[in-house]
């Protein structure tokens, strides 16, 4: 099945979408912990 480059820019947008919203809600539920920064060490 050959997927034209628009089909899969508008998936890959939707993946998106739904992965930040899904972020957001988790970040809502969970209080945020400060996350060890390796950079700075």
């Amino acid at each position: 099945m050959a997927e034209t480059q628009d089909d899969k820019k508008a998936r890959l947008a939707q993946a998106l979408r739904d992965n930040l919203r899904r972020r957001k809600a988790q970040a809502r539920e969970t209080p945020p912990a400060p996350a060890p920064d390796p950079a700075k060490d």
